[in-house]
């Protein structure tokens, strides 16, 4: 496990930047940002992405990494990008309590999924939220835990995208409400692989059982289907990510994708569209209710 640690460690990106645009929320952890659009008006509501960062990392290096402050002006979102709990032992690494696999290596009984739900419901009795577009991004142990608090918030969470997450291995029913789910993720991961594997023991699923588990909980058919290639990273030739996507038959608010980054490591070096290419998958998402899908 300690190998498995340090190499989690090893691919954080230490990079921080300053929002633009931001006011602050505090609920014990210190002062949370709020990046908020320079076109936001209160009359109007706005979309909110909570953006969760990967074991050992920070929400203002997550950000650093993967740019969506820089284009909330842009997409008129609103954006939290919050830490994690430190670790009452080792190096005391910021971690979330996600899955039994990753990354509470310290049995700590902290509860992240209610802290998310707590932040969102900060934000909106500040600011005008769209309600049908609340959205988590998480990379590695922050995918794990957008996994987390979209099954146990599925009122609340109209999608997840998460990079170099995985789900729970474990048999549940499925959640309250279908959610949208994106999981993106690289075949040549050496730190969450995307075949599956186990931490000291505790398994996670594949990028494909992740995909087609949700798949599964948001009453979609069983075959999947293929769409257009896409460049998601600079130092990969051509358009490198694969497509599958999982929407016919769901119910309404629900489908499941997967971005395979073919030869794509767990911190790829992305393209200046990735970010833009993830915010408008999630805007084309939002909570919704009714028929099922097409």
């Amino acid at each position: 496990m300690q190998k498995l640690r340090t190499l989690l460690a090893a691919t954080v990106l230490v990079l921080f930047s300053t929002s633009v645009g931001a006011q602050s929320i505090d609920l014990g952890r210190g002062e949370l940002p709020v990046t908020v659009p320079a076109n936001y008006d209160a009359g109007s509501p706005a979309p909110l992405i909570v953006l969760l960062h990967g074991y050992t990392s920070s929400g203002a290096g997550q950000d650093s990494y993967m740019g969506f402050s820089a284009i909330a002006d842009t997409y008129g979102f609103l954006l939290v990008s919050p830490d994690g709990d430190k670790e009452s032992g080792g190096d005391n690494n910021r971690f979330w309590n996600a899955s039994s696999a990753c990354c509470n290596f310290f049995q700590s009984d902290v509860d992240d999924s209610a802290y998310i739900l707590d932040i969102i419901n900060e934000v909106k009795a500040g600011f005008n939220v769209d309600s049908n577009r609340i959205y988590l991004i998480g990379h590695s142990n922050g995918g794990f835990m957008s996994y987390r608090a979209a099954y146990d918030h599925s009122e609340t969470i109209a999608a997840l995208a998460s990079l170099a997450g995985a789900s729970h291995v474990d048999i549940r029913p499925a959640p309250e409400n279908p959610v949208h789910i994106l999981q993106i993720h690289g075949t040549n991961d050496g730190t969450i692989a995307y075949e599956g594997a186990d931490i000291a023991g505790n398994a996670y699923p594949s990028a494909k059982d992740t995909v087609a588990q949700w798949a599964e909980y948001n009453g979609c058919g069983a075959q999947a289907a293929d769409r257009e290639l896409r460049d998601l990273v600079v130092n990969l030739e051509g358009h490198e990510s694969s497509v599958m996507v999982f929407n016919q038959g769901c119910k309404a608010g629900g489908s499941s994708e997967l971005w395979t980054i073919a030869d794509g490591s767990h911190v790829p070096a992305f393209s200046d569209t990735f970010a833009e290419q993830v915010v408008e998958w999630l805007l084309a998402h939002p909570k919704s209710y009714g028929n099922s899908s097409d």
